[in-house]
């Protein structure tokens, strides 16, 4: 592939922008030198292939992601175009999908289970909401979490009362080839905001959802409503933050200690560094305040991997990914 800067080939001149913005939940940082929206497989297969011999990386919702000041080089895809969601036929009120369709067939229909086939750019909060409004049980647990649903997948996002491989029954993706592949989920390394599906574009997230009676949809929505007031009532949802900054400690087994328990007791609650600062509410949190640069955010999460280390001995690891130029 040539210099982003040179002219592309006339399929892509409609697809791709240049110094284009990075859409982040933190509202700052730098631009990607070359960013594309395909609306569907194929276009997204053409990109990939057209830039193998450059860097590429995949834009969810941007809920976990800092873009460094300097801007990321590359091909930077937004699969914000592949959107379509497709309900099994024999879910409760199930009728054409209101979100979209995909192309690719439906799972194995079973009495008690639903399959849910989302495409990779939809908007997990949406997507939990038409669910639980059909009736269909099991990412109720998610609420609140702003992910796409192909980054949720990737990072086995998840939070105190569940995560994302409690329901994935296969992810659908291309290799950085261009081959579709279809992993089943026993085949997916799935633990803790790991699955081992880094290799994947994944472009689409089958779920096997339970179908509940008819008695119990007022239950599954209030279920969703104390999902979500917990986390309105313990974690900044207005500010500009990309959620947990750093994953929790230690292991499945030995159980795991919280990385904003360990960031308090360091004390750097309200830590400011430019226009960056722990959250007062959640110390696993960063907020951007107007004026705030990637740089600083990257400063305060520094600073408190820093006092943490000191403090406890516990060397805490990121959630939030920084995308720097690789060139």
């Amino acid at each position: 592939m040539n210099d982003p800067a040179s002219p592309t080939p006339a399929t892509f001149r409609e697809l791709i922008e240049f110094n284009a913005p990075v859409a982040t939940w933190f509202h700052c940082g730098g631009k990607a030198d070359a960013l594309a929206r395909p609306a569907t497989v194929e276009e997204l297969r053409d990109l990939l292939l057209a830039f193998a011999c450059k860097p590429v990386r995949i834009l969810g919702d941007g809920a976990n992601l800092l873009v460094a000041d300097e801007g990321v080089d590359g091909l930077v895809v937004s699969l914000e175009k592949m959107d379509g969601v497709e309900f099994d036929e024999a879910a409760p009120g199930a009728g054409p999908a209101v979100l979209g369709k995909t192309s690719e067939p439906h799972a194995a229909r079973r009495k008690t289970q639903a399959v849910v086939i989302a495409q990779a750019g939809a908007k997990l909060p949406q997507l939990i909401t038409e669910c639980v409004r059909r009736g269909l049980a099991g990412l109720e647990t998610l609420g609140g979490i702003p992910a796409s649903v192909g980054g949720a997948a990737v990072m086995n996002a998840g939070g105190s009362f569940g995560q994302i491989s409690d329901c994935v029954h296969a992810v659908q993706g291309l290799t950085r080839f261009g081959e579709r592949v279809r992993v089943p989920r026993e085949e997916i390394n799935y633990s803790y905001r790991h699955s081992g599906l880094g290799h994947l574009v994944v472009t689409a997230v089958e779920f096997s959802l339970r179908k509940v009676s008819a008695e119990e949809p007022p239950a599954l929505r209030e279920k969703l409503k104390e999902v979500m007031a917990y986390k309105k009532n313990s974690q900044p949802m207005a500010a500009h933050s990309a959620g947990c900054c750093f994953k929790n400690p230690g292991s499945d087994a030995s159980g795991r200690q919280s990385a904003g328990k360990l960031i308090d007791l360091a004390g750097c609650k309200g830590l400011r560094i430019g226009g960056a600062e722990v959250s007062t509410q959640h110390a696993n949190f960063v907020v951007a305040h107007p004026g705030c640069t990637a740089t600083d955010v990257i400063a305060v999460m520094e600073e408190v991997e820093r006092r943490v280390l000191e403090h406890s001995g516990i060397k805490l690891e990121r959630e939030v990914v920084v995308w720097r130029r690789e060139g």
